[in-house]
């Protein structure tokens, strides 16, 4: 199967294509302000198509000329920083004054500095315990966003029949809303314990930490009677490392550094929607 390299990005314009012409000839095909797609040599030098991507702000990846989007059956994502803008737990800590301190267990947890997730997230979750559940509705509704691309990107593996999966250390509070908002296929995440009205500091259930994410990924895979390199896996954070790992497809999105080197394939300037440039069916559910 013939390789490609697919560039992304707003300045898919006459500068990036007149810069890459030496290093690639002519594009296959390009749409300006969104991707170029050359064919990929193995003679071809990474070094300076690297350095024009930074200079450009593109991304870059190197794909299978004849994959098609349809040829995966499960979409699975992360929810907090990937699927969305905000980190669900950080937001809710705002509402205590414990932002700061949430924030960067939170930010050492997705960086792998913090190994113990469980741990990690009782600690936050403790941190959050007696304020009054109504915080959660003001975060869904005030601050919470979809990061770009995001709608376009599950519009079209529906449309091309994959099922969709948001599996998240986050919580159902979030998850919940979200699936019903984009007629998500399944969704799994924690479960915040609240009683009288307020949260606890506790959580209800197993934790949703790496392992089980990878699990989830690797049953529903089982269920739906396809093998896991039928999967695309989309995350950030270190806790995504292992659902990424059984993917056919995984992919680092706006991630931290030990995600990115791991993934095969890295989103770092676009919107999640860059996916479907990859795929000459993905690029025809954007015209």
């Amino acid at each position: 199967m013939s390789k490609q390299w697919v560039f992304s990005g707003q300045k898919i314009i006459k500068d990036s294509l007149q810069a890459l012409e030496p290093f690639l000839g002519q594009p296959l095909c390009f749409q300006h302000g969104k991707w170029a797609v050359y064919l990929a040599q193995d003679s071809q030098e990474l070094t300076p198509l690297k350095a024009i991507t930074q200079q450009y702000q593109l991304d870059l990846a190197k794909t299978d000329s004849q994959q098609s989007l349809t040829d995966f059956k499960l979409l699975a994502m992360d929810m907090d920083s990937t699927l969305i803008s905000i980190e669900c737990v950080d937001e809710i800590a705002d509402y205590c004054g414990k932002k700061a301190e949430v924030s960067a267990i939170t930010e050492a947890t997705m960086r792998g500095e913090i190994t113990d997730f469980n741990e990690s997230l009782r600690r936050r979750v403790a941190l959050l315990a007696g304020l009054e559940a109504t915080v959660l509705e003001k975060v869904y509704a005030e601050r919470l966003q979809l990061n770009p691309g995001a709608a376009n990107l599950i519009k079209a593996a529906h449309l091309a029949g994959l099922k969709t999966l948001l599996v998240s250390g986050g919580f159902s509070f979030f998850t919940d809303r979200i699936q019903a908002r984009l007629n998500l296929s399944y969704s799994r995440s924690n479960t915040l314990e609240i009683i009288d009205g307020k949260l606890t500091g506790k959580l209800l259930g197993p934790i949703v930490n790496a392992q089980i994410k990878r699990e989830t990924v690797q049953t529903l895979s089982h269920e739906l009677g396809i093998n896991t390199d039928k999967v695309m896996a989309i995350g950030d954070g270190a806790n995504d490392l292992e659902m990424m790992s059984v993917a056919g497809i995984s992919i680092a999105y706006h991630a931290k550094p030990a995600v990115a080197a791991k993934a095969k394939q890295v989103i770092e300037f676009g919107g999640l929607d860059t996916v479907l440039h990859w795929f000459e069916d993905g690029r025809d559910f954007l015209c």
